[in-house]
């Protein structure tokens, strides 16, 4: 299954929580102290698969980690819930999804004699605080009423998942649990920046965090990641974030400025598809590739050129 992201959120979320360092410290906050006693964290294998269809995928995201707990093979699935309405179903949801990653075990086991544990966890974040208000148990949603429900109690199915709801801790919360500072902006960057067009002063108090980050091994790419996002979601452009990046040193000034640059030189690209799309009906695939290859000043002169063109070749040549 694929697992390309397609929206700002899952973008930012699977750059962070796909390194099993930043997933830990992330992923072990939502799971009781007992529970996460039994997991060995330093074995967390990331699996490259999807198990949200590509229509859900810009409300939800996902990743799975393979890890062993007390001594057996287990998986822990993390979902990604960035949207200020509350899913309803979730743990029906959940549990589609658990009885897919079973299925994908047995296509890698097909002699399997049994099925491994699967610690089933939502992360909830938004822009909104709102708290989750929904169900997390399977067993809760059956309407049934008594004596109906203790008649059919050993029919009724059980799954509950351990819900994070970051959504509604502030700064200060997710400080004390000791996250990396990696994930400690992506998490508060999730809440603050959405619509925010005054993001460089929100963004002061994350300034060390920042600072640390970009200080570790790939805190360039976690910048460009970081600005793509605020400039994606927000109301804030690189200039804006000016005083922000002089503070932060060259090395955040120069991502900034590049993350700018190459999110314009994206929206000329799909402009010039779009409208030659319009224009001409379906463009040929080399055609396509030859324009996502082109810098930035070629396709500014393709643009001009397809205002008065009749046909494609009188843009690209025969």
């Amino acid at each position: 299954m694929s697992d390309a992201p397609n929206n700002p959120h899952d973008t930012y979320f699977r750059r962070v929580l796909t390194r099993s360092s930043d997933a830990v410290c992330a992923i072990r906050g939502a799971v009781p102290e007992n529970l996460a006693e039994l997991v060995d964290w330093s074995v967390m294998e990331l699996l490259s698969c999807s198990f949200i269809s590509r229509e859900l995928r810009s409300r939800y995201t996902d990743i799975l980690y393979r890890t062993r707990m007390a001594g057996r093979e287990a998986y822990i699935y993390v979902l990604l819930e960035h949207q200020s309405r509350v899913d309803r179903m979730m743990a029906l949801r959940m549990l589609g999804y658990l009885v897919d990653i079973w299925r994908y075990y047995l296509r890698q086991n097909p002699k399997a004699p049994t099925l491994p544990p699967v610690i089933p966890v939502v992360l909830h974040n938004n822009s909104t605080g709102r708290a989750w208000d929904a169900e997390t148990e399977v067993y809760d949603l059956i309407d049934v009423e008594e004596p109906a429900r203790s008649a059919m109690d050993p029919w009724l199915p059980r799954l509950r998942f351990l819900l994070d709801d970051v959504a509604t801790m502030d700064m200060d919360a997710l400080r004390a649990r000791k996250l990396t500072p990696a994930a400690l902006v992506m998490l508060v960057l999730q809440q603050i920046a959405p619509g925010n067009p005054h993001l460089e002063a929100d963004m002061k108090p994350l300034l060390e965090d920042v600072r640390a980050m970009q200080e570790q091994p790939g805190g360039r790419d976690d910048l460009i990641t970081m600005f793509t996002y605020i400039i994606t979601v927000g109301e804030t452009t690189a200039e804006d974030l000016e005083s922000l990046t002089d503070q932060l040193g060259p090395r955040a000034k120069e991502a900034a400025m590049t993350t700018a640059d190459q999110l314009r030189a994206e929206g000329l690209t799909e402009a010039l598809l779009i409208q030659l799309t319009q224009k001409f009906g379906s463009v040929p695939g080399r055609i396509v590739d030859a324009v996502h290859k082109a810098d930035q000043e070629q396709v500014s002169a393709w643009l001009r050129l397809v205002l008065t063109a009749d046909n494609l070749d009188e843009v690209f040549g025969a």
